[in-house]
C-alpha cells in the first residue's frame, strides 16, 4: 500500500546530504515532494535551426560537431572551453567556463541536442553553457522539461530525476480526493494523471490542465474550511449580550482628538456585534496609522464595564509595550487597571500578574505568545483582540478565545488586502474596514534611487540627523546567503558605524538577537539615544518612533510592496516632514513597475493590489496567514475566477450537505480533515 508520509530518504536518490537539501526546500515527505510543484517550464522539444533561432531566444539546436574543444585561459583559476557546431542552415559557438571533462565528452563529427540561449548581437551564434545529450537520448532534450524552485546545492537534473522516480513509487495509486460529479461538471483530470502531467508534461497545453485541477482543489479546501468555521461561531455558539446601557461614547467623547467617520462606523459594527447573542467574530483591517489600536481601546472599555476582562495579544515585545502605554493613558482615568505580560518579566512578577488575572483584579491584560500559555487563567474574559492578524493562525486564536466562554474577538490587520480578496480569504471573520488616515498624518515623500545615488542618500541622511530627527536604516538578511548576494545587517553596521556614520550613534536590529536585546535597543532608540537604527524586518510591525523622520530600505527589489508599505509606515508618525527612500539594483520592468507603485501612491490598498499583481499570492502572503495551509499552486491575482467559482460552489455544498457526510462527498471530507482543516471539526 503507498505510503504518501514515507520519509524522502527512502526514495531512490535522496542520499543524506540531499535529505538535508530536500528538508531546506521543505519537502519532508513523499507527499510533500509530489506536490513540490514546478514554478515554470523549458520547451526544450522541438530543435530550431541554428538560422532561424532569434537572439535572446532560449531553443533547443540539434547539431555536429565541426571542431575539435578550444581551451582558453581567462584569469587566475579559470579556463573557457570553446566548440563550434554545424546544422544544414549554418554553425554556433558554444562556450562552458571551468568545465575540463567536456574535452572528452563531446567527439568531432557526433550529433548532439544542446539547449540554451542565443546570443546573436555580433551576427555570429552564440551559446553559453547549453545542456546538451546526444541525440535520440532524449533524457534532459526531446521533451517539455519542468524548472523547480531550487537551492544553490541541488542542481535541476537532480530534482527532476528524484521526482521521476517518486512517480515511479506512486505508480499511479493516489487515492482521488474530489468527487465523481465535481471532476465530470468542471472537466477537471483525475489526480493520478494531473500529478503526472504537472510534473512532466507531453506538452505545454498538458500542464495548463493539471494546474488548473490542483488550483480548483487547493481553493476548494480552502473555501468549505473557512466556511465550515464560519458557521460554527455563528450556529454552534452563544457569545456573551454585552450591556447597550454601557456606551462607547463616554470614551470617544474623553479622546484628546477626534476619530475619523471611518473609525466611528467600524465601532458602530463592533458595538452591534458586542449587544447581539452571537460571538463577535471580526477582521479589522486599516492601513499603517489608521487608529486600529483606538477602536480596540473603546471596545475594550465597553467589555470591562459590563463585567468582563478583556485580552491583546500582539506579535512582539515592543508592540505589546506600545499598547499598554496608550491603553494606560486612556482608559487609566475610567478607574481600568491594564497589565502586561511578556516573556522578560521576572517570576514573581509574572506570579502577581496571573494570580491577580485570576481574581479579576486586572481588567485588560496585554501581551505577546506568553498569552497562550496554560497557567494563564482569566476570572471573566469577554473581549480577545489579536494585533497583526497574519502573525496568528486560526489555532492560535481558538486557543486564547478557550480562556473565556465564547468570548467575541477582533482580529486586527495593518496588512491591506483587496476588499474582495479579505471576503474570499477571511471566509470565518466579518470584515470592517478602516480607509481613511487621521488627519494629522502626514503624507511619506518616497524616492527609489538605484546604486549610483549612494552618497547623496547618505549625505540627506546626515542632514536629518544633525537636525535632531532619527533614521531607520532596513536590509532584508542577516547573513551572506549563498543565492541572494544581498548586504547582511552585520557588515553593513560595521561599514556605517566605522565609515560612512562614524560620527552619530549607529546599533543594529535583527531576529536572531535575544529579546531582551532586541527590546532594550528599540528602546534607547525611542529614547532617542540612537541616532540611525540599522535593522532586518523586524521593526516591520507597530513601532512608533515620532522623532524618525527618514528610513532607507537596502535592495528594496527583494521585498514585496506591502512589505515596503509596512516598513515605511514607520516613519511619519509625529510632527516632522517624513521620507522613504528605496535603494534597488536591477533593472526588470517589474522593479521599475514596482518602485513606480510605491513612488505615486500611499494607499495600502491599491499597493497590495498591484502586489497581488505583480508578484503572486505565494509572495503576497509569505508565511501562513490565516492559519490554513499556503497554497502550494494557486496564485490569488491569476485564480481570482477559479476563487469565485469554488466559493460558490462551497457554500452549495455545505447547504446541501452541510457535514459533507452524504456517500458521494466522503472524498472531500477526507481531503479536509487529512489537509485543511486545522483546529476545525465538520
Amino acid at each position: 500500500m503507498l505510503n504518501l508520509k514515507q520519509d524522502v530518504q527512502f526514495i531512490k536518490g535522496v542520499g543524506p546530504n540531499r535529505v538535508a537539501l530536500l528538508n531546506k526546500l521543505g519537502i519532508f515527505t513523499l507527499q510533500d515532494l509530489i506536490t513540490y510543484y514546478p514554478r515554470d517550464y523549458e520547451d526544450r522539444s522541438k530543435p530550431v535551426k541554428i538560422a532561424d533561432s532569434m537572439d535572446g531566444q532560449e531553443v533547443l539546436i540539434s547539431a555536429t560537431v565541426v571542431s575539435k574543444m578550444t581551451e582558453i585561459p581567462t584569469r587566475r583559476n579559470m579556463r573557457m572551453y570553446r566548440l563550434i557546431v554545424r546544422d544544414d542552415t549554418g554553425s554556433a559557438v558554444l562556450t562552458w567556463f571551468n568545465q575540463k571533462y567536456l574535452k572528452d565528452k563531446l567527439k568531432l563529427g557526433q550529433t548532439y541536442n544542446f539547449y540554451g540561449k542565443i546570443d546573436k548581437k555580433d551576427g555570429t551564434a552564440r551559446m553559453n553553457s547549453p545542456v546538451f545529450e546526444e541525440e535520440g537520448k532524449n533524457k534532459n532534450t526531446g521533451k517539455i522539461v519542468p524548472v523547480y524552485p531550487s537551492t544553490y546545492s541541488l542542481s535541476q537534473n537532480i530534482i527532476r530525476q528524484i521526482m521521476e522516480n517518486a512517480l515511479k513509487l506512486v505508480d499511479n495509486s493516489l487515492d482521488e480526493t474530489l468527487p465523481d460529479y465535481l471532476l465530470e461538471k468542471y472537466n477537471l483530470l483525475d489526480i493520478n494523471t494531473a500529478t503526472r502531467l504537472i510534473h512532466f508534461p507531453n506538452e505545454l497545453r498538458d500542464f495548463q490542465i493539471a494546474r488548473k485541477r490542483f488550483v480548483f482543489e487547493e481553493l476548494l479546501g480552502m473555501q468549505l474550511s473557512l466556511l465550515s468555521l464560519k458557521s460554527k461561531y455563528k450556529v454552534e455558539r452563544c457569545g456573551i449580550e454585552f450591556s447597550k446601557d454601557v456606551k462607547m461614547s463616554d470614551v470617544i467623547n474623553s479622546l484628546p482628538f477626534r476619530l475619523t467617520k471611518a473609525q466611528l462606523r467600524v465601532l458602530e459594527e463592533i458595538d452591534g456585534d458586542m449587544e447581539s447573542k452571537k460571538p463577535m467574530n471580526r477582521l479589522l483591517q486599516g492601513d499603517v496609522g489608521s487608529g486600529k489600536t483606538v477602536v480596540a481601546m473603546i471596545a475594550a472599555y465597553k467589555a470591562v464595564k459590563c463585567g468582563y476582562q478583556m485580552v491583546i495579544m500582539a506579535p512582539t515585545a515592543i508592540l505589546a509595550t506600545q499598547h499598554f502605554e496608550s491603553f494606560t493613558e486612556i482608559l487609566s482615568e475610567f478607574g481600568i487597571k491594564c497589565e502586561l505580560l511578556v516573556g522578560a518579566i521576572s517570576k514573581k512578577k509574572k506570579e502577581d500578574i496571573l494570580e491577580k488575572l485570576k481574581n479579576g483584579e486586572i481588567d485588560i491584560l496585554i501581551g505577546t505568545h506568553a498569552i497562550l500559555e496554560e497557567n494563564v487563567v482569566f476570572k471573566n474574559l469577554g473581549l480577545v483582540v489579536t494585533d497583526e492578524q497574519h502573525r496568528f493562525g486560526v489555532r492560535q486564536r481558538k486557543i486564547i478565545s478557550q480562556k473565556g466562554e465564547n468570548p467575541d474577538v477582533l482580529v486586527m490587520t495593518a496588512t491591506p488586502i483587496p476588499r474582495t480578496l479579505a471576503l474570499i480569504l477571511y471566509g470565518d471573520l466579518d470584515i470592517s474596514i478602516i480607509d481613511e488616515l487621521p488627519p494629522n498624518r502626514k503624507k511619506i515623500d518616497t524616492f527609489a534611487v538605484s546604486k549610483g545615488l549612494e552618497e547623496r542618500v547618505n549625505n540627506f541622511v546626515k542632514k536629518q540627523v544633525d537636525e535632531g530627527r532619527q533614521a531607520y536604516i532596513v536590509c532584508p538578511l542577516v547573513e551572506e546567503n549563498e543565492e541572494i548576494n544581498a548586504k547582511s545587517v552585520t557588515e553593513l553596521v560595521e561599514k556605517y558605524k566605522q565609515e560612512v556614520f562614524k560620527e552619530y550613534k549607529v546599533e543594529c536590529l535583527h531576529g536572531k538577537m535575544r529579546p531582551k536585546e532586541k527590546d532594550a535597543i528599540m528602546e534607547e532608540f525611542k529614547n532617542g539615544s540612537i541616532d540611525i537604527l540599522i535593522s532586518t524586518t523586524v521593526i516591520e510591525v507597530g513601532v512608533n518612533v515620532p522623532n524618525a523622520s527618514i528610513m532607507v530600505i537596502e535592495n528594496a527589489e527583494r521585498f514585496g510592496l506591502a512589505q515596503l508599505h509596512q516598513l515605511r509606515g514607520r516613519v511619519g508618525r509625529g510632527e516632522y516632514k517624513s521620507y522613504c527612500i528605496l535603494k534597488y539594483q536591477g533593472n526588470s520592468d517589474v522593479i521599475r513597475q514596482r518602485m513606480r507603485v510605491m513612488q505615486d501612491t500611499n494607499d495600502g490598498f491599491i499597493i497590495s493590489e498591484k502586489d497581488l499583481e505583480l508578484r503572486g499570492s505565494g509572495e503576497f502572503f509569505g508565511t501562513k496567514q490565516h492559519g490554513l495551509p499556503e497554497f502550494k499552486i494557486a496564485n490569488l491575482f491569476e485564480d481570482m475566477p477559479i476563487l469565485k467559482m469554488v466559493q460558490s460552489l462551497a457554500i452549495q455544498l455545505l447547504q446541501e450537505d452541510s457535514k459533507l457526510e452524504k456517500p458521494e462527498n466522503e472524498r472531500l471530507r477526507k481531503f479536509l480533515q487529512d489537509k485543511f482543516i486545522d483546529g476545525i471539526e465538520l
